[in-house]
C-alpha cells in the first residue's frame, strides 16, 4: 500500500506540471518533491512522470493512477470531515476562483458573512481575468460567467444580473448628448482589451457595435475606475453602481444586457457534506447580494 504523502506529492505534480509548483502547493522543497515521485515510481515499478522542456507530463501508467489516487483524496478529505467541527461548522479552508466583477463587488460582503457563522473556516478569493482551471486544483471551486462543457464538474447556476451602459456625471456634463444608441459612437469607450477578453459573454461592446475602445484594461475595476474619473462611457454591471455613485446609467431602456453566474465544483466534491454545505451558503449569498444591490441601483 502507498503512503498517503507520496500519493499527495503525485497529485500536486500531476496538477501543476513542475516539481517547484508542486513544491510550493505543499510548503516542501522541490528536491523533496523529485525524491518523493522518484520513490513511487520505484514502489510502483514504472514511471508515472516524462520530463519534456514543458514540465512534467503524466505517463499511460501516471494516467491510470491519477483517478485512483483523486479517489484516495476524497476519501481523504471526507474522513477529516466526519472528525472535524462542531454542530455543524465549516473549518479549514476553501479557494473560490471568480471573474474580477464578482470577486470584488459580490464575493466580499458574502464570504464575510460565511466567515462570521464559521470562525474555524478560511476563506481565500482568487480574482482572476481568466477561467480558473478546477482540474488543476487552483481553486476547490469556481464562479463562471458561462457553464463549462467539458471535464468532469457539476454546474449550477447562481443568478441572472443586469449591465447597463454607464459614465460619470462630469463626463455627461461636457460632451455631446445621448438620445439614441448611435450616439454612443461619438464618445470615448472604457473596455476589455480585446485580445484578453477570456469569455465570450464579455464582450458586451463588440455586440453593440462598439470596435474601437479608447482606454482599455482586462480588469473591472480599472475600467470602473477610469468611469468615475471620467474617462469615457462603458458597460458596468448593475451590482457595481452603488459603490461608484459618480455614475449614471445611461440609455438604461433601450440598452440592457443580462448575463448569469454559474458555480463550478469538482464533480467528487458532491460527495462531500462540507462543500456541499459551503456551496449552498455561497449561491444563497449570491443571489441574495446580487438582488440587494440591483435594488439600490434601481432606487437611484
Amino acid at each position: 500500500m502507498q503512503s498517503w504523502d507520496d500519493i499527495r506529492v503525485f497529485l500536486a505534480v500531476a496538477r501543476h506540471e513542475s516539481l517547484s509548483a508542486a513544491g510550493r502547493v505543499l510548503r516542501i522543497d522541490p528536491a523533496t518533491v523529485g525524491r518523493r515521485i522518484t520513490r513511487l515510481e520505484q514502489d510502483m515499478g514504472q514511471p508515472l512522470f516524462g520530463k519534456s522542456p514543458q514540465g512534467y507530463a503524466l505517463t499511460d501508467a501516471g494516467q491510470r493512477l491519477l483517478p485512483h489516487a483523486e479517489r484516495a483524496e476524497q476519501a481523504t478529505q471526507g474522513a477529516a470531515e466526519a472528525l472535524a467541527g462542531e454542530a455543524g461548522r465549516l473549518s479549514g479552508q476553501i479557494r473560490i476562483g471568480a471573474p474580477d466583477g464578482c470577486a470584488n463587488f459580490l464575493l466580499p460582503r458574502v464570504c464575510a458573512t460565511i466567515a462570521r457563522d464559521n470562525p474555524d473556516l478560511e476563506i481565500q478569493i482568487l480574482s482572476q481575468p481568466r477561467v480558473v482551471n478546477l482540474s488543476k486544483r487552483e481553486a476547490d471551486l469556481a464562479i463562471s460567467v458561462s457553464p463549462p462543457t467539458a471535464g468532469r464538474l457539476t454546474v449550477q447556476k447562481i443568478a441572472d444580473y443586469q449591465l447597463h451602459v454607464a459614465a460619470a456625471e462630469t463626463y455627461l456634463a461636457q460632451c455631446p448628448p445621448i438620445q439614441s444608441p448611435q450616439d454612443l459612437r461619438a464618445h470615448r469607450v472604457i473596455g476589455y482589451i480585446s485580445d484578453m477578453i477570456f469569455d465570450r459573454e464579455l464582450d458586451y461592446l463588440s455586440d453593440m457595435g462598439l470596435d474601437q475602445v479608447h482606454l482599455a484594461s482586462n480588469s473591472v475595476s480599472v475600467q470602473l475606475n477610469w468611469l468615475r474619473q471620467g474617462g469615457g462611457l462603458g458597460i458596468v454591471h448593475d451590482f457595481a453602481l452603488p459603490y461608484a455613485p459618480e455614475l449614471r446609467r445611461v440609455l438604461a431602456s433601450e440598452i440592457s444586457l443580462s448575463r448569469a453566474f454559474y458555480l463550478v465544483r469538482h464533480g467528487d466534491d458532491r460527495r462531500l457534506d462540507r462543500m456541499n454545505r459551503f456551496a449552498a451558503a455561497l449561491v444563497a449569498g449570491m443571489r441574495a447580494e446580487v438582488a440587494r444591490l440591483e435594488a439600490l441601483t434601481q432606487s437611484n
